[in-house]
């Protein structure tokens, strides 16, 4: 959910959290030296949801809204042997070629996302078993929760970090599952395998005599970054430097990372926590530039689609990114009004629950800083809605020059599989 707008909007949060003015600071992706804009659409849909982007990136095949994997021909919802017919991942590959592989969200591990690294599925929403339409298959089309045991080819995810733990567990273990299965207790079952439920646990792991590591940190998603001192999970950071230990070796691997949290913020409108989220991202990718050597590492950010959200106004250097917007041509420090008398945010949705009935409230200062505060929106949606526009992919390591110009949003994974030498198409 990383569009444009987030990004500049979360660099200017992320630089004056440190005092500055903010617009003059870069995330730490900022500083790669390849870029290129990507376009989002799904082969049925204008503006793309995250199953059908996570599964272009991870395919190199641009599919149908609301499915993991499955190919383009494939109906939504189709329980027909979608699980023998999905298409081949870069873990996949990565994970036949003797490479490790993992995934790290703050979204339930079964999310969209996360789940396009190692399943398929007809639908994003088969998360568990109870989901399943009625008379479903379970062998011809299982749940999402229950591949990420998975061989992939290989021996498996090395490290899968993240939430939904009710997806992995029984009802009587305050799961969702109405099969009875324990997901958690067939990953630990296999020799050499752990399983972690909060930072503390996460910390203790020894990644040299641990070959397979799933953590659960939530019931369903993980807290927002502005709200995770409150409780005991890892940060996002936290998360990929561990997976880093547990994916480092001679072999090499593939690991994706998520910030997931930023999109979900900005369905309910809250642009403080998909900011917040934004900097936690950024964070990440700092930790992971420190730790990989880029003579042989390619690292990759981009976003799956982006958001309907807007920086907007005419406010001056250095207004606060959550404020109102007070111009820099004017005399006093009146915020500027709008054409019912009253002032306005900088940020903004076309869309979603912020959206005002009638008159608009008088806006405080206070107010519209809070973390809590919806921003307001043009349309009443009770979700807000993604955005269609092109996203950013920034590049560094290997091969990153070819991230350049407007480009598909399969692409990526194309250009993943020629840095690790698996295709000779130039």
């Amino acid at each position: 959910g990383m569009g444009i707008a987030s990004l500049t909007a979360g660099r200017i949060f992320e630089g004056q959290r440190r005092g500055e003015s903010g617009e003059e600071n870069r995330l730490s992706f900022e500083h790669f030296p390849h870029t290129a804009l990507v376009k989002t659409y799904n082969v049925d849909a204008q503006v793309a949801d995250s199953a059908g982007t996570a599964s272009a990136l991870n395919t190199g095949v641009k599919t149908r809204i609301g499915v993991i994997n499955t190919p383009p021909t494939h109906p939504q919802l189709m329980c027909d042997n979608s699980y023998a017919r999905g298409l081949t991942t870069i873990a996949e590959r990565a994970e036949a070629a003797g490479m490790k592989t993992g995934v790290v969200s703050t979204a339930r591990l079964t999310h969209a996302t996360p789940a396009a690294v190692y399943a398929v599925s007809a639908s994003r929403d088969w998360e568990n078993d109870g989901e399943l339409p009625a008379g479903a298959d379970a062998a011809a089309c299982p749940d999402i929760a229950s591949q990420i045991t998975r061989d992939l080819g290989g021996n498996g995810l090395e490290v899968a970090l993240g939430g939904g733990a009710a997806n992995f567990l029984p009802a009587d273990m305050g799961g969702k599952r109405s099969d009875g299965r324990n997901i958690v207790n067939m990953w630990t079952s296999r020799p050499g395998s752990a399983f972690v439920s909060n930072a503390d646990e996460l910390a203790a792991i020894d990644a040299d005599t641990t070959d397979h590591l799933l953590g659960l940190f939530s019931p369903s998603h993980m807290a927002y970054e502005l709200d995770r001192a409150a409780t005991n999970e890892p940060s996002l950071a936290d998360m990929t430097e561990r997976a880093l230990d547990m994916l480092d070796g001679d072999q090499g691997y593939y690991l994706m990372v998520e910030a997931g949290r930023i999109d979900h913020a900005h369905h309910g409108g809250n642009a403080a926590r998909a900011l917040g989220d934004t900097v936690a991202l950024s964070e990440a990718v700092a930790r992971t530039l420190a730790r990989v050597d880029l003579s042989e590492t390619l690292v990759l950010v981009t976003a799956d689609h982006s958001h309907v959200f807007t920086i907007a106004g005419y406010p001056k250097r250095g207004n606060p990114i959550l404020g109102l917007v007070r111009p820099q041509i004017q005399r006093g420090t009146d915020p500027l009004l709008a054409k019912d008398g009253k002032p306005y945010t900088t940020l903004g949705y076309t869309n979603g629950p912020g959206a005002i009935t009638g008159e608009r409230p008088a806006l405080t200062d206070a107010e519209v800083v809070d973390k809590d505060y919806r921003q307001q929106s043009v349309v009443p949606l009770w979700s807000e809605t993604h955005g269609g526009e092109d996203v950013a992919l920034f590049a560094t390591g290997p091969w990153a020059h070819l991230a350049r110009g407007t480009i598909e949003q399969n692409e990526i994974y194309h250009l993943m599989a020629y840095a690790l030498g698996w295709s000779q198409n130039k």
